[in-house]
């Protein structure tokens, strides 16, 4: 029983704090993070197996023990055996409760390795599929309501990996694209020149499947030592030239400005992020709002804004099947790019072959590889 006491003060040891960070789901842990902790929780349950069988050791043994007191000098001295049955009984007691609570964590614990499993493919995109294509998101904000202004419209670019041998075609209506899965396998004729006579290839129809996003969430951060200036002004004048006259303006004091650490342009010419040595010197100028600066002979007024950083915290994924597009694959390599392109699309634009109205055709030669981008459907 003493070892076994041992074994539970062992276990009732506090999380680590790599655990809390786990639990936390911060998103700056590592993929060896989260396979050493899944290594982790293997081995502790294993310690809790281990020190099951040791209690159901010891219950056995105590029963023994009781059965042989019945048996035994029980009666002889009845008073004094009272108090060590109770003892006994109470050990019993115990020693089923505290295997009550290790059956428990055990079942808690390989619940977290399921999780920690599901986390991990996520996290190390070589475990996930290889063959998927890779995910690309724009994020715009979307206003839809006074009440409602945090709300991100999601609109998702998926870059599609192409093999040589291989088209991607596109109809115009979904109807159509089902008809040519249907029918699996397609023979295609093909002109090899006018001196030859024409020669059919066989190509396969195979869906096209997505993973697109179904949930997301972010963390939001406001940054101490940035901020953005925007409504610049347009001077004619070099971004750099400009850059170093609002690097000189906002590293002085008296415009209420501190060291400037970095300045650089974002996407939209029109803006600027600083980035101050020191916390507070952006906040005392975004709680500003609007600021004139001095740019050559003129005073310009510019807006202070603050800025956030963030990142994905978590992320959903459904699996998509295009409507109307179709892959097309064991093209061979019998005619250049542009005349198979051709040729193809002439014969799934044929309605007596199951075609329609083709909208886009991308066809990649063998021996080389290409990737397709997927957007919104507009319609």
């Amino acid at each position: 029983m003493d070892s076994s006491g041992d074994s539970f003060i062992q276990l009732s040891r506090p999380e680590s704090p790599k655990e809390e960070s786990l639990e936390n789901g911060s998103p700056e842990e590592t993929s060896e993070h989260v396979r050493q902790e899944i290594q982790r929780c293997k081995e502790l349950c294993a310690a809790l197996e281990q020190d099951l069988v040791s209690l159901q050791m010891a219950k056995e043994a105590v029963e023994r023990k009781t059965q042989e007191l019945r048996e035994g000098e029980l009666c002889k001295n009845l008073k004094q055996e009272i108090p060590l049955r109770i003892r006994e009984e109470v050990a019993i007691f115990l020693s089923e409760k505290e295997g009550s609570r290790l059956k428990h964590e055990k079942q808690v614990l390989k619940q977290k390795v399921e999780g920690l499993k599901k986390r991990l493919l996520w996290e190390d995109p070589a475990r996930v599929l290889p063959a998927l294509p890779e995910r690309s998101m724009v994020f715009k904000g979307l206003v839809t309501s006074k009440e409602d202004t945090n709300k991100l419209m999601l609109i998702p670019k998926i870059h599609y990996p192409l093999l040589g041998g291989s088209a991607l075609i596109t109809f115009e209506k979904a109807e159509v694209a089902q008809r040519i899965l249907e029918m699996k396998e397609h023979v295609v004729e093909l002109s090899c020149g006018e001196e030859l006579d024409w020669c059919r290839v066989r190509v396969r129809a195979v869906p096209v499947d997505l993973l697109m996003p179904s949930a997301l969430e972010m963390g939001l951060t406001l940054s101490s030592r940035r901020m953005l200036v925007s409504g610049l002004p347009s001077l004619g004048i070099p971004e750099e030239a400009l850059l170093d006259k609002l690097e000189l303006f906002f590293s002085k004091t008296k415009n209420g400005g501190g060291e400037v650490e970095s300045i650089e342009f974002l996407d939209d010419p029109g803006r600027v992020m600083v980035t101050f040595a020191e916390d507070g010197v952006a906040e005392q100028l975004i709680e500003r709002g609007h600021i004139q600066v001095l740019l050559g002979k003129g005073k310009y007024e510019v807006k202070i804004s603050p800025c956030m950083s963030g990142g994905i915290t978590n992320l959903q994924l459904h699996p998509s099947r295009c409507p109307r597009t179709v892959l097309l694959t064991g093209i061979p390599d019998v005619l250049n790019e542009e005349s198979m392109r051709d040729a193809l699309e002439i014969h799934f634009q044929k309605g007596s072959r199951g075609g329609g109205e083709v909208d886009s055709l991308v066809y990649i030669p063998a021996g080389q590889v290409g990737v397709a981008v997927f957007t919104e459907d507009a319609d």
